[in-house]
């Protein structure tokens, strides 16, 4: 039986920066939906869970746009 060399892969090393730009948004003034995402990214952020950060980022673009 041949034997397989298994390696770890380098860890991705994402631009500086990148969160910053993956999270901006701005949310809609006096928008309740918009307010209740904004802590629900803080905490997510806070936590170093970027991808739930950035959905809800997503969120308050999408809302503060009036897509939803």
């Amino acid at each position: 039986m041949a034997r397989h060399k298994t390696t770890q892969e380098r860890p991705i090393v994402l631009p500086v920066g990148f969160n910053a730009w993956l999270l901006d948004c701005a949310p809609a003034p006096d928008c309740k939906v918009c307010a209740a995402n904004w802590r629900q990214l803080t905490a997510a952020k806070n936590k170093g869970d970027i991808t739930q950060a950035a959905k809800h980022a997503d969120e308050i673009r999408s809302h503060a746009a009036g897509v939803h």
